[in-house]
Parts: structure tokens; sequence; C-alpha cells
């Protein structure tokens, strides 16, 4: 599993945190897979004593699925591989980076007054 995570960290820019509307990736061994999801929410378990955080995801998969994972903070930022039923897990968040605005586009095939609006009677 660490050298998939060592080829993924090549390949997509993470993030250092999780947050609610993050896009995560998620990576299992067993069966092999790469899933995004979407982060809905993140609420501290109050029935452990340790910092753990129920993370529910919305898994970007056809059809969509809801599920609720219980982990500690390095597990779901990615510093941590954790197990699933004793197959190992990997998830981190992706950064997508600065928001990008869309070029301006010309305005092809109309006339413009002096404000640049026509005047239509």
């Amino acid at each position: 599993m660490e050298k998939i995570i060592a080829e993924l960290k090549q390949v997509i820019d993470f993030k250092e945190t999780t947050e609610v509307g993050d896009i995560v990736l998620v990576a299992a061994r067993e069966p092999q897979m790469f899933v995004y999801a979407y982060v809905v929410g993140i609420e501290k378990d109050t029935t452990r004593k340790d910092e753990w955080w129920q993370l529910n995801l919305r898994m970007l998969s056809i059809p969509l699925q809801s599920m609720t994972w219980i982990l500690r903070t390095p597990q779901m930022t990615g510093q941590e591989v954790f197990t699933m039923g004793g197959e190992e897990r990997f998830i981190k968040a992706i950064d997508l980076g600065t928001e990008v605005k869309p070029p301006t586009l010309p305005v092809i095939g109309r006339k413009k007054g002096k404000n640049g609006l026509r005047r239509v009677k």
C-alpha cells in the first residue's frame, strides 16, 4: 500500500487537512480500487474517549452511495493507512487549486451603444 500511496502523491496534489466540502481520494488494496468521494460532514464521535470523527462521505459512483466512517485525524487526513475488515485503506483530500475565472469572451454580432447596451423598441 505504501508504494501505491507514493505513486499517487506524485500525480495528485493533496491537501494536508480534510474539511466539509472537500473531494477525497479513497484507495483500497483488496479489492484494488480508487474512488472519489465528497465530504458531506465531519462530527466528533462522542461514544469514544480519544479523538475520533464520524466522516460522512458521498461516494462519487453510480449510483451515489452515502457512508459514514469513524476515523482518527491521522487516518482521515492521509497521514496513516488504516484497515477495514482487515483490508488496508487510504483517504486524503485533493487540492483542487485556486478558483479559476473563465476567460472573458468578446461579444460578436451585436452593435453597442455608448454604454454597451442596445436599445430595442
